[in-house]
């Protein structure tokens, strides 16, 4: 991915995302890395490759933590564990997600759960956890990512969806919250983007061909369309901004 737009504010920032070693997630630590941003993130596959990876390309290696999210504790060693290495968390990305496919009859209350242990519950946790590093910078930025999907009403994931809006309420109480502190909490809302794991799971070309159809652009979006809006949001250059929802989906949704 080639370094676009620059953001000279982010150059040193502490930034912490989740599920930052692959896909959306992995485009996210190489875009932070690229501004010069010191990055850590948690995933729990290996991600050494990505990080030797990022060091050969900008002599900026990102710190890996191996953390399984669904454990709060594990969660927040992981966030103190980077801020032993990197200095007070600056920008906070909520990334990590899973999508897996159910339906509503199948799915058992354990299931239920565990699609919120991912899908919601960390990014209350990890805001807390970096809060008190924030007010004490005088400020803060936190991007959670969101999905068009709760607003389309898209059937076969019903649970994740429900989290999917749960994160967009949890925003805007946030950053009612945390405004008073200069502490700004938006979400990023993405269409479909063709990751690896989308290719492999669930794209058909059928699937594919209808909801192009639906983009106002006719392109697929890939994992790099995602980077330089959540640079936006964690940047100076969204410094009015707090509490809002920013789609981005090629044009499927239509707001305002």
């Amino acid at each position: 991915m080639s370094v676009r737009t620059i953001f000279p504010d982010l150059k040193g920032k502490s930034v912490f995302i989740t599920g930052g070693g692959s896909g959306i997630g992995g485009a996210l630590t190489r875009g932070f890395i690229a501004q010069g941003a010191k990055v850590a993130f948690v995933q729990r596959s290996d991600a050494t490759q990505l990080c030797d990876e990022l060091e050969a390309e900008f002599g900026n290696r990102p710190l890996f933590i191996a953390t399984d999210i669904t454990d709060i504790d594990a969660l927040r060693k992981s966030i103190d564990q980077a801020r032993a290495a990197h200095g007070p968390i600056e920008v906070l990305v909520n990334n990590a997600a899973s999508d897996n496919r159910h339906t509503l009859d199948e799915y058992s209350p354990e299931d239920w759960d565990a699609s919120f242990n991912i899908n919601l519950r960390p990014h209350f946790f990890t805001a807390q956890a970096v809060a008190d590093d924030m007010r004490a910078a005088g400020g803060g930025a936190i991007v959670n990512f969101s999905s068009i999907a709760y607003i389309m009403g898209i059937a076969g994931f019903p649970a994740y969806a429900a989290a999917k809006s749960g994160i967009n309420g949890l925003t805007r109480a946030l950053a009612r919250e945390l405004g008073p502190h200069n502490i700004r909490v938006n979400a990023l809302l993405p269409g479909w983007v063709l990751t690896q794991r989308q290719k492999d799971l669930w794209v058909t070309e059928e699937g594919l061909t209808a909801h192009l159809e639906r983009q106002a652009l006719d392109r697929e979006l890939v994992p790099e369309d995602m980077v330089e809006p959540t640079l936006f949001l964690a940047s100076d250059a969204s410094r009015a901004m707090t509490g809002q929802a920013l789609v981005v989906d090629g044009g499927v949704v239509v707001t305002g």
